[in-house]
C-alpha cells in the first residue's frame, strides 16, 4: 500500500560524511511528522510501474513517489521545467538504486543492526508524533488517512527506516576500514569549479572578532578574609557537632551553582577544580569533612560522598570574602594602569602576568575568530565600532557572590562579515569532493558488481503542480 509521508526529514546514511554526501546515498529514516498528508496528492505518479531493477530487487514508482513527497516536505524545490523535472527523478531514482546497492551489500557482509540499536530512537520519534495530537482517536484516524494502518503498524515503519539507515551508515563504515572505500584526487581547479557553483547559496561569513585580554578582580581586605575564614571556623564547629551539611549549605553556602542543592558539586575528574579545592577533594574519605580551605573563591568546608578511582563526588559550603566599593574602586584603577602602560607599549605579556586574574579561568588570548553575535552582552557594547589593536576598558557586573570584575581588552582583528572566499573553504571543498568523489568510485564499482537496470519510461511524467498549503 502506498503511503504518504507524514512530514519525513531524511537523514544522511553515512554519519561520518559531509552534509553533501547526504544526496549521494540518502537514508529514508522518518522523523517527526506533522501528520499532514496534505500536497501528497499533487504529485500525481502512476503508481507501480517499474522504475529500476537491482538485482533481484524492483524499485516501482510508489518508490519513487514517497522519496519524491520526501524531499517537498524538506523543503527542497521541485523544478516546474517538464525536462528539469526528468532529469530530477532520474536523480531520485537513481538515489534509491544506490541505496539498495548498499543495502545488499551490507547482507553479503551479514551487517545487521540489532533491536537494541533501534528500539530507543523509535520510541523518542513515535512519542514526538503522538504529542502533537489530544486524542488516540484522533492520532488512529490520520495514521489510517496517510496510509500507515494501525499505530503498531507505524512503529514499525519508523523502525525499519531507523535499520535501513542504520545499516547503511555501517556497511559504508567497514567499507571504509577496508580500504574498499578511498578519497579521491581532487585538483586545485576542481575545486574553483565547485566554489563558484556554490558560493551563490552559501552562508556569508558572519562578523567577528578576535582579541586578548586581562580580567582585574576586585580583592578583598585583610578585614574582611579574616571575618570570612572566622565564619567558615564556626559553621565547621556547628558541623562536627553533628548539624547536617546539606541543610547548613542551603542555610549559609555563597555558591550560587550549588547551595540549594544542599552543596552538591556532583562527579568531578581531577583538574577541574582550582588546585586547593582539588588536592583537598581528591585526599578526603569519603563522610569525613576537610578542614577549611582557602581558594582565590574564599573558604570552603568539603565533604565527599562517594568517590570512584578517576573521579568523586562531593560536597560543599563556600564563605566569600565580601568586597566593598573601595576595593571595587582599587580594581578599576588597577585596570586604568594596564590601560595606561598598553597605550605606552608595555608588552602584553608581562602586564598580564601581573594583572590577570588567572584563576577566574578567564582566558588571555582569544584568537580564533568569535562571532559578535555570540559574544556576551558587556563585551557586544564594548567592542562596539572598534578597530583592530584598539583598547578597551569595560566592567562586567557580578551576581551577588561573586565580585565585578574590570577587562583591559586589546582587539587584534575585525571582521566585518561578508561573502566567503575561495581561500577560507577551499580545504573543506577539497574533503567534501574527495569524499564525494570516493563515493561514487565505491558506488561505481557495486553497479558493475550487480545487475542494474533504469527504465527511463517509466519517468516520462509532467511535473507536479505547487502543493496545497497545509490545513492548521
Amino acid at each position: 500500500m502506498m503511503r504518504f509521508p507524514l512530514a519525513l526529514s531524511a537523514a544522511a546514511f553515512v554519519a561520518g560524511l559531509s552534509p553533501a554526501l547526504r544526496a549521494q546515498v540518502p537514508a529514508t529514516t522518518p522523523a517527526a511528522p506533522s501528520l499532514q498528508p496534505t500536497g501528497t496528492a499533487a504529485v500525481s505518479l502512476p503508481l507501480d510501474r517499474v522504475v529500476a531493477v537491482v538485482g533481484e530487487v524492483v524499485i516501482t514508482q510508489s518508490n519513487l513517489q514517497e522519496r519524491l513527497i520526501q524531499k517537498r516536505q524538506e523543503g527542497v524545490p521541485l523544478p516546474s521545467d517538464t525536462v528539469a523535472f526528468r532529469a530530477f527523478l532520474a536523480g531520485i531514482a537513481n538515489e534509491l538504486v544506490d541505496e539498495e546497492l548498499l543495502i545488499q551489500k551490507a547482507k553479503e557482509l551479514k551487517i545487521e543492526v540489532p533491536d537494541a540499536d533501534v528500539t530507543s530512537t523509535v520510541d523518542k520519534q513515535y512519542k514526538e508524533v503522538r504529542k502533537k495530537f489530544g486524542s488516540d482517536a484522533e492520532f488512529r484516524a490520520v495514521l489510517s488517512k496517510a496510509g500507515y494502518g494501525t499505530p503498531e503498524e507505524y512503529r514499525k515503519f519508523i523502525g525499519d527506516g531507523i535499520r535501513r539507515s542504520e545499516t547503511i551508515t555501517r556497511t559504508i563504515r567497514k567499507l571504509k576500514e577496508e580500504g574498499k572505500m578511498t578519497q579521491a584526487n581532487v585538483t586545485d581547479a576542481e575545486v574553483a569549479e565547485a566554489f563558484e557553483r556554490n558560493k551563490g547559496s552559501m552562508p556569508r561569513r558572519e562578523a567577528a572578532v578576535t582579541w586578548r585580554q586581562i580580567i582585574i578582580t576586585p580583592k578583598p581586605s585583610p578585614a574582611a578574609k579574616e571575618f570570612a575564614r572566622v565564619k567558615a571556623e564556626s559553621l565547621l564547629a556547628e558541623l562536627k557537632s553533628g548539624a547536617e551539611f546539606e541543610k547548613l549549605a542551603k542555610r549559609e553556602s555563597m555558591d550560587p551553582g550549588s547551595k540549594d542543592n544542599g552543596g552538591d558539586l556532583g562527579w568531578n575528574r581531577r583538574g577541574r577544580m582550582v588546585p586547593a579545592f582539588d588536592r583537598w577533594m581528591f585526599a578526603l574519605t569519603p563522610g569525613v569533612l576537610s578542614p577549611v580551605v582557602e581558594t582565590p573563591f574564599g573558604f570552603h568546608i568539603i565533604r565527599v560522598d562517594r568517590a570512584q578511582p578517576a573521579e568523586v563526588k562531593a560536597r560543599h559550603i563556600l564563605i566569600s570574602p565580601k568586597v566593598d566599593s573601595l576595593d571595587v574602586a582599587r580594581a578599576r584603577l588597577e585596570a586604568d594602569s594596564v590601560v595606561a602602560a598598553l597605550k605606552a607599549g608595555a608588552p602584553f605579556d608581562s602586564l598580564a602576568k601581573k594583572h590577570h586574574d588567572f584563576p577566574s579561568g578567564e582566558e588571555t588570548t582569544l584568537l580564533t575568530p568569535f562571532p559578535r553575535s555570540q559574544l556576551p552582552p558587556a563585551y557586544q557594547v564594548a567592542f562596539g565600532d572598534r578597530k583592530a589593536k584598539d583598547i578597551v576598558e569595560f566592567p562586567i557586573a557580578g551576581n551577588t557572590n561573586v565580585p565585578s570584575k574590570f577587562v583591559v581588552a586589546q582587539l587584534a582583528s575585525v571582521d566585518v562579515g561578508g561573502e566567503m572566499t575561495l581561500g577560507e573553504v577551499k580545504e573543506r571543498f577539497r574533503s567534501r569532493l574527495a569524499e564525494e568523489g570516493g563515493v561514487k568510485r565505491l558506488m561505481d564499482t557495486l553497479r558493475k558488481a550487480t545487475y542494474v537496470s533504469v527504465h527511463k519510461d517509466a519517468l516520462l511524467i509532467a511535473p507536479p503542480p505547487a502543493a496545497p498549503a497545509a490545513t492548521p
